[in-house]
């Protein structure tokens, strides 16, 4: 047991210094061609995975060169392009090559289809790391294999929303992206995390980054309008309004792309396309909770509660004891 013990030490002390990581001197190389690289984010299970992968289709057959990276611990960016097949992740496949000493190729963790190429970081194992120190270092990776030689007109990178600190963060804080796309729905959830977003892109602005929002992609639209208002109200743009219906879901529930002329959807991906690769980056005026909360009816949000202080006496409970009181009551003359 006794042996154990610094091994424990090393294991806690390296989650320590995963935590403090400093960023600046991370992927500070500029890419040798005009590649577009892109980040997308949006709350978890709002449906980035299936944007992505019809987008990337659907530039691929037009005649672009497109690299999918999910950047997602979960990895379940390229499951639909490659008909639900898991796709070895990089962070794994490093660690069992390195336990080989072998070198990592890149058909060990990059695959294709249609035209696409696409891969995954992965994370580490559940309560073993740093989700986004796994971002970090699967970046890492990619450089060794030579990311800043690669020759891709557009690279899509497929970002958990929900956290925008650390490795999530990586793509604004270190201007490693030139833009960035939101997927959101009509639902305060996925807008609350579209606007964290926003106010990250924001706050690194003023410290002199230079990544902006392209713009919002609505996904599942139900036509309420909540999704359109929000974008209004932080001055970006609607790429694209994916409606709520029942053959996307079920295609999409089969691994079924229909981000290609050869379906009925074609035409909005390949609209959406188009909108992508021409929308500039711009600064947004991210929202306050209040008028988050002001896109949507009171009735449906509790919008319209007011704040009641707790007292002393409140949190005592049981246990409140009256006070002696030094006020003078004097009494009515």
């Amino acid at each position: 047991m006794k042996d154990d013990v610094p091994n424990l030490k090393d294991f806690d002390q390296r989650l320590r210094d995963e935590a403090h990581e400093d960023l600046a001197d991370l992927i500070t190389e500029e890419p040798t061609s005009k590649t577009q690289i892109i980040a997308i984010y949006g709350k978890g299970g709002i449906g980035k995975s299936f944007t992505l992968a019809n987008l990337s289709h659907m530039m691929a057959e037009q005649g672009k060169r497109v690299l999918l990276i999910g950047c997602d611990p979960k990895s379940d960016t390229t499951s639909l392009l490659f008909g639900g097949k898991a796709c070895p992740t990089i962070i794994e496949t490093s660690t069992k090559k390195n336990l080989a000493g072998e070198p990592v190729k890149i058909g060990d963790v990059c695959f294709k289809r249609g035209g696409v190429f696409a891969m995954e970081l992965g994370g580490p194992e559940v309560g073993r790391g740093c989700g986004g120190r796994g971002i970090i270092h699967g970046f890492e990776l990619l450089e060794k294999l030579g990311f800043h030689d690669w020759d891709f007109d557009y690279v899509l990178l497929d970002f958990l929303g929900d956290v925008v600190c650390g490795g999530f963060g990586l793509p604004i804080a270190r201007d490693m992206a030139q833009k960035v796309i939101l997927v959101a729905s009509n639902d305060l959830q996925s807008l609350y995390v579209a606007n964290n977003v926003c106010s990250a892109v924001e706050y690194f602005r003023k410290l002199g980054g230079n990544v902006g929002v392209a713009g919002l992609v609505i996904n599942k639209d139900d036509h309420s309008g909540e999704a359109q208002a929000f974008a209004k109200a932080v001055d970006i743009p609607v790429l694209a309004a994916i409606p709520q219906d029942d053959d996307l879901r079920k295609k999409s529930a089969n691994y079924q792309i229909v981000g290609t002329s050869q379906s009925q959807w074609g035409g909005l991906f390949a609209e959406l396309a188009d909108a992508v690769s021409i929308a500039p980056p711009v600064r947004p005026t991210p929202l306050d909770q209040d008028g988050l909360l002001g896109l949507f009816d009171s009735k449906d949000t509790g919008g319209d509660y007011v704040l009641e202080p707790a007292t002393d006496e409140d949190m005592r409970g049981k246990y409140a004891a009256p006070k002696a009181s030094l006020e003078v009551v004097y009494d009515d003359a």
